[in-house]
């Protein structure tokens, strides 16, 4: 099962270590990321793999949020399949 993992918020040092390092404990595997700082914002997207995860999206959408908090930034996970219904035209 693969889901989508955006994360938004001021460039600091770090950012990129602490999320794939809780996302390793997780057992997810980030199979794509693009990531740039559009005048000192910092922007990733992650493609992710999380069947070999044994915690609920809902779990670990809530360590990201914390995760995320702890950084000054913005990190969302949704299921592939939602973020691709949201962004249909």
């Amino acid at each position: 099962m693969k889901a989508i993992i955006t994360v938004l918020g001021e460039d600091r040092v770090g950012i990129i270590a602490k999320v794939s390092s809780l996302l390793a404990d997780e057992g997810i595997n980030i199979l794509d990321i693009s990531q740039t700082i559009m005048q000192d914002v910092f922007t990733m997207i992650m493609l992710v793999d999380i069947s070999g995860s044994t915690s609920k999206i809902s779990d670990i959408s809530e360590k990201l949020d914390a995760c995320g908090k702890e950084l000054g930034v913005s990190i969302t996970i949704k299921h592939e399949d939602l973020f691709k219904s949201m962004h249909r035209i």
